[in-house]
């Protein structure tokens, strides 16, 4: 298959992009790992009028610390978050993710930006930045601004992102003491898109009681999803092995809808669900205390 015809911009700032951003708006597509959008131009699912290539700002590959928070630009590959010590250091749950994401020749291309824009509800990064509770700054020719990832997420494969606008830049919050966290996912194969997965952030004060609380699942619903009645299950109350059955419990039964495919129902992505939250909970718990 071939792509439809398209009009090819390779800018070298952000400025240029956000230029072209204001003159084509919806007509336009951002190129930037091409993972996601070079397979559905080619099969003609997508076919934008302009393509906006941006691999070549520099300025928006960087990983750093900046005032005890994670800053990602939004072309950083998926390859150099998995790697990085910085990372690993103060968003410990993202270098954990990351080896879940598909294979490393696609790794080695992939951007943060560009899966965090695409939110494709089976993919890891916006669950795992929902859990983080981080930060997208979005740019265009007018103004910037920042949005919480609780409100960037909005439907399937829909964001708060607007047809003028540029995501250029995540911030993660550091962790707080005493933190603990788990990423689990379940495929038909290594690799392939998750049945149903988990990110989980929780923390306990110095008598093992959870004081903070966010599970957020993927491949369970239109999007990222937030087991608001499994972490009301665990806040105020023992790191237990009986709270975390009944946080499972009522997020197998209470906080998700999945869907049925060719390759899992509804029920079976329940149990899925209910399995993995368990095994991820008892993880996060045990790396709380010692954190």
């Amino acid at each position: 298959m071939k792509p439809a015809p398209f009009k090819y911009f390779a800018p070298s700032t952000v400025d240029e992009v956000l230029a072209l951003l204001a003159e084509h708006g919806f007509d336009a597509k951002i190129l930037a790992g091409g993972q996601s959008l070079i397979p559905t131009m080619n099969f003609r699912l997508a076919q934008p009028a302009v393509l906006i290539d941006i691999n070549r700002i520099e300025n928006l590959f960087f990983v750093r610390e900046e005032a005890g928070e994670l800053r990602v630009g939004a072309m950083t590959r998926h390859r150099t978050l998995e790697r990085s010590s910085t990372v690993s250091r103060l968003a410990p749950l993202l270098t954990e993710t990351m080896p879940n994401i598909a294979h490393p020749q696609i790794r080695n291309r992939g951007t943060i930006g560009g899966s965090i824009a695409h939110a494709d509800p089976a993919a890891e990064l916006p669950a795992t930045m929902l859990a983080l509770r981080a930060r997208f700054k979005l740019a265009s020719a007018s103004e910037a601004r920042w949005v919480e990832a609780s409100d960037f997420f909005i439907d399937l494969f829909m964001t708060e992102l607007q047809p003028e606008e540029l995501l250029t830049e995540i911030a993660v919050p550091a962790l707080p003491k005493r933190t603990g966290f788990a990423f689990k996912e379940i495929a038909r194969r290594h690799g392939d898109y998750a049945l149903v997965g988990v990110a989980v952030l929780l923390a306990v004060d110095e008598e093992n009681i959870c004081t903070d609380a966010n599970l957020v699942f993927m491949s369970v619903g239109n999007g990222p999803v937030v087991g608001e009645q499994a972490q009301q299950a665990l806040l105020g109350k023992k790191a237990s092995a009986e709270n975390m059955d009944l946080a499972a419990a009522a997020a197998a039964s209470e906080d998700i809808d999945p869907p049925s495919d060719m390759h899992a129902s509804s029920d079976f992505r329940r149990h899925l669900t209910k399995v993995l939250l368990k095994e991820a909970l008892q993880t996060a718990f045990e790396r709380a205390q010692k954190a």
